[in-house]
């Protein structure tokens, strides 16, 4: 890497590079061999970190196509897609998707792949492999895996540690163990098992800096104490639906009711209605740039008379307004259907 920018030490020309947007990198990778070795090295993050530089994009993974993962960038308002994950499972689902260190993670889930030749499904119902995607090389890596297999579990990065816990370890089979994992040093760590477990799904969220498990259908809730690294049941009576943090406030869309409520306290209160999702099945809801985000999904066939109608539509209800309202942002240019995935991550 040298001579990047005629008349310019690299050192000036990498903190002119590090102001230039990610999805143009594709492009000046052409201009030369120096440049390319550039925008795929260390120094140049390096170096957008040092002019306070930096991007964020939403992660999204979706059923159709199989193990494909594309980034959004709000500012064109356009879709990326990475390369393939290269699980050998295919049509990983059910697993758990965040962001930390300026790499996108992707751990655990199962497989429904069918045997061409015998047309058996996969035995192994959960994994413990975890996957990184480094935005610098744009290749994925397989990291230390997991303690425990488990798919349909809860999943967050605390104080830039992942912690999973819960989920399920085979068909019929819930685990309540818990455990963190450092990323730097790429090892995990045993926590204190769950207090509670159920059978069925649960998700992570983190409000206001804590770790809260919710079991879908079950008014309880877990909340881990990072300081002292237990767990404490509460019930704060959230109401039912899809539930998302935006900033430090938590709101939940219920699409049956067709509204989005916000969290004020032990309160609700309708801020939106919601009633275009009424229909839809398999969709994600994020929080993303201070905005809450609709994304991908389908109609069931029952209301539609055929197949599934997989969509790759994005709706963004922007809460800066003293009345939020909907608008439609660029539709996922490859993913479509079901969103198995969705997290976000900063570059």
């Amino acid at each position: 890497m040298s001579g990047l920018i005629e008349g310019l030490p690299d050192a000036i020309s990498l903190r002119c590079l590090a102001y230039i947007p990610y999805y143009l990198h594709p492009k000046l990778e052409l201009v030369s061999r120096s440049w390319k070795a550039a925008i795929r090295s260390v120094e140049l993050f390096r170096a957008r970190q040092e002019v306070g530089f930096s991007e964020d994009f939403l992660c999204v993974c979706s059923y159709h196509p199989n193990n494909t993962w594309q980034l959004y960038d709000p500012l064109p308002n356009r879709w990326m897609t990475l390369p393939e994950l290269p699980s050998k499972r295919m049509h990983l689902g059910n697993f758990c998707a965040v962001s930390t260190s300026q790499k996108l993670f992707v751990l655990g889930g199962r497989s429904d792949a069918v045997d061409p030749v015998t047309g058996d499904r996969d035995d192994n119902f959960s994994t413990n492999e975890v996957w990184s995607f480094d935005p610098i090389t744009r290749t994925w890596s397989m990291r230390a895996p997991m303690l425990v297999p488990r798919a349909m579990f809860a999943c967050c990065v605390v104080d830039g540690k992942i912690i999973v816990a819960g989920g399920f370890t085979s068909k019929s089979k819930s685990t309540s163990k818990a455990e963190m994992y450092d990323s730097e040093k790429d090892v995990w760590t045993p926590l204190p098992d769950l207090l509670q477990t159920h059978d069925s799904t649960c998700i992570g969220l983190v409000v206001r800096g804590k770790m809260h498990i919710v079991y879908n259908k079950v008014s309880t809730v877990q909340v881990l104490d990072s300081s002292e690294m237990k767990w404490r049941v509460e019930d704060y009576g959230w109401v039912l639906g899809l539930k998302a943090v935006v900033g430090d406030s938590l709101y939940v869309m219920n699409p049956l009711e067709g509204v989005v409520f916000k969290q004020y306290g032990r309160t609700w209160k309708v801020i939106a209605l919601a009633t275009q999702f009424a229909q839809r099945i398999g969709m994600a809801v994020v929080g993303f740039r201070g905005d809450l985000y609709a994304i991908g999904g389908g109609i069931h066939p029952n209301r539609t008379g055929g197949d599934l109608t997989k969509l790759s539509d994005v709706h963004v209800l922007n809460l800066r307004d003293e009345e939020p309202t909907w608008r439609c942002a660029a539709q996922m240019s490859r993913c479509q259907g079901t969103v198995l995935g969705c997290t976000e991550l900063r570059i």
